[in-house]
């Protein structure tokens, strides 16, 4: 199998393509990125491709899967950057499968494509996919799952996967993610056990959360396997707001939702953190995935648990962990930050 991998060598695309040069029955991998790694892995050619401008047709030809894992986190003050990469990007992504008849496609969605949902139990994948629409990411999620949904309509004979995954962590994207949440003001060598004194306990803030290795396993066997529709992607357990104290061996505070949602507004339009407050929101409505159908169907066994994945994400950026890809290379934002702080908390590294 040929495989083509758009958006290869972020966190979740780093992954991915470990996974697929792994298996035997993948005899070449196209990794497709914005900017061209250092990371050579086996099997592997790379190719510089924006998905918002570029030709995408050329590089699909001859595959037999693609993966549509790219995505535009920043800049989080430009709705329509972000829109125009991540939606319209997918919809070319989409069309030039078409024109060269690719027989898969496996999309990247979210648990933030979900419409608010229940914490107390788990949903499964008819659970309406409309977002949180006050937050980019959700609103965008949910949309390119309309896409798909006229895609799938017009293309029967195309075989599409959605995964749903839940928030994905890894050590060497550690960096990568402080710089496109935290941003350059947090001190990351400060991320340790008793040196953050409270965890908010806010009614809402649970979710879940999968290991990148998982999750790129996951995306293996969509390729590999003869599945369609959506499977939800998540380790147990659940997160709570006492897990997070107990790793970071702090005392957990009540706060409310509205208090948690407008210290992370101040901030934001302080240009202290480069996240958008409409994300607070979205964490406290999105629901519990259920994630029997990928069990079941897929044959998808996590190897991490979620306090595995959270674990290393906590080590890594204790260490300032990477790897060489320009979204997770610790040199990418500059020494000391220099080129994040200039570039503007929240626009465009």
């Amino acid at each position: 199998m040929r495989v083509v991998v758009i958006g290869a060598s972020g966190n979740v695309g780093t992954s991915v393509v470990s996974a697929l040069v792994s298996d035997p029955s993948i005899t070449s991998v196209v990794g497709l990125a914005r900017r061209v790694p250092d990371w050579h892995p086996e099997k592997t050619t790379w190719r510089a491709v924006d998905v918002s401008g570029d030709d995408l047709a050329p590089h699909l030809s001859g595959a037999d899967a693609v993966i549509h894992l790219a995505w535009l986190f920043q800049p989080t003050r430009d709705p329509v950057a972000t829109w125009r990469a991540n939606v319209l990007g997918s919809d070319r992504v989409f069309a030039a499968a078409a024109e060269q008849n690719v027989p898969v496609v496996v999309h990247a969605s979210s648990v933030g494509a979900y419409s608010p949902g229940p914490k107390d139990r788990p949903v499964t994948e008819d659970w309406p996919t409309h977002g949180w629409p006050g937050a980019a990411y959700g609103r965008e999620k949910a949309y390119v799952e309309r896409l798909l949904d006229v895609f799938e309509r017009d293309h029967p004979g195309i075989r599409v996967v959605r995964l749903r995954p839940a928030f994905i962590f890894k050590r060497e994207a550690a960096t990568g993610q402080r710089r496109l949440f935290g941003g350059p003001l947090v001190p990351q060598r400060l991320v340790r056990p008793k040196l953050i004194p409270f965890v908010p306990d806010t009614p809402g803030l649970t979710f879940q959360a999968v290991h990148s290795e998982d999750a790129a396993e996951a995306f293996r066997l969509a390729v590999t396997r003869p599945v369609s529709g959506a499977f939800n992607i998540a380790a147990d357990p659940v997160i709570e707001p006492s897990v997070l104290a107990e790793l970071l061996g702090a005392r957990l505070v009540p706060v409310s939702g509205w208090a948690l949602r407008n210290t992370a507004a101040l901030a934001w339009h302080l240009h202290l953190v480069p996240a958008a407050p409409a994300l607070v929101d979205m964490v406290l409505t999105m629901p519990v995935m259920d994630v029997t159908r990928a069990r079941t169907e897929l044959g998808w066994q996590p190897r991490h648990t979620a306090v595995d994945a959270l674990t290393e994400l906590l080590e890594g950026l204790r260490a300032s962990a990477g790897m060489d890809t320009p979204p997770l290379s610790t040199e990418t934002g500059g020494p000391a930050r220099v080129g994040e702080l200039a570039s503007g908390i929240g626009q465009r590294p």
